[in-house]
């Protein structure tokens, strides 16, 4: 049986090779841009399996109206992409104010109003998958990506809670943890060039050139092998709440996460100490 999606972000990138990946193999897509004009070519070539959809993730209205649209339009709703975002970059003793609210806005705030005005559909049904596009970032922070971050670990936890929630109703939820995929210039996109960037302080060019360095290292995906690896994910009777795309940070993951847990454990004995013990102290 065919699937219906609901896909933010649809213009360009890993969102835009989902919808064609989806639509390649006769699944219907409700895909959503800024601009519809960017659609156009898919419309062309996929005709009402497609609906092109305007849409600004940051006005909550506009997102209920455009998710109750595309669910009359096609009758039901299968998988929901949460994809649409942005990485500001910059030092967080960089980064304003408008900077970091911008920043929450479109990739927290957005995410949410669309989880908010789908469930209901989904709940109905009894079926549903909702994928959230996170990133590596949100498992390690990096020197510089302060504000990213914090919008990829803040939906990290919502979604994993989510999960939770929703799965009583027969409804999914996958986190997928891109790292640097080739979305642009046919090479690993450099994050410095082509994210939103904060009024530089010079303090900082020395640290802004080594991680761009470190970044244009690392082994670039291809968006259309994700593609394929989301269509896997999405037809799972029971799919992981988190899955990798791309091999490039597992390494850094792994040493991450190996340090986090002996840090934990190295402190075991301050832990201990900061519990107290209260029922000793009322005796």
């Amino acid at each position: 049986m065919s699937k219906v999606w609901f896909v933010t972000g649809s213009s360009r990138g890993l969102g835009r090779n989902f919808v064609e990946a989806a639509l390649s193999r006769g699944d219907k897509v409700a895909a959503t841009a800024r601009s519809t004009a960017s659609l156009d070519e898919l419309v062309a070539a996929y005709g009402e399996a497609v609906l092109p959809l305007e849409l600004e993730v940051t006005r909550k209205s506009a997102v209920f109206e455009t998710v109750k649209r595309a669910r009359e339009h096609f009758g039901r709703l299968d998988v929901i992409v949460n994809n649409a975002g942005y990485a500001q970059v910059g030092a967080v003793e960089e980064l304003t104010e408008q900077d970091l609210r911008d920043q929450l806005e479109t990739n927290l705030f957005g995410a949410v109003w669309v989880i908010q005005a789908a469930l209901p559909y989904l709940r109905e049904q009894g079926a549903g998958h909702i994928i959230q596009l996170s990133s590596a970032a949100g498992l390690v922070a990096m020197p510089l990506s302060g504000a990213y971050s914090a919008s990829k670990w803040a939906l990290e936890a919502l979604n994993e809670s989510l999960s939770h929630e929703v799965a009583g109703f027969g409804v999914k939820v996958t986190v997928i943890e891109p790292g640097g995929f080739a979305t642009r210039s046919g090479k690993n996109p450099d994050p410095l060039n082509n994210g939103y960037l904060a009024e530089p302080n010079p303090i900082y060019d020395g640290l802004r050139r080594r991680i761009a360095a470190f970044v244009g290292k690392q082994p670039a995906g291809d968006p259309a092998a994700a593609a394929q690896a989301l269509l896997k994910i999405v037809d799972l009777e029971n799919p992981p709440l988190r899955v990798l795309f791309g091999q490039g940070f597992y390494p850094m993951l792994q040493q991450a996460y190996a340090e986090r847990l002996k840090t934990w454990a190295d402190w075991q004995d301050l832990s201990a100490q900061a519990h107290g013990d209260l029922d000793q102290e009322s005796r």
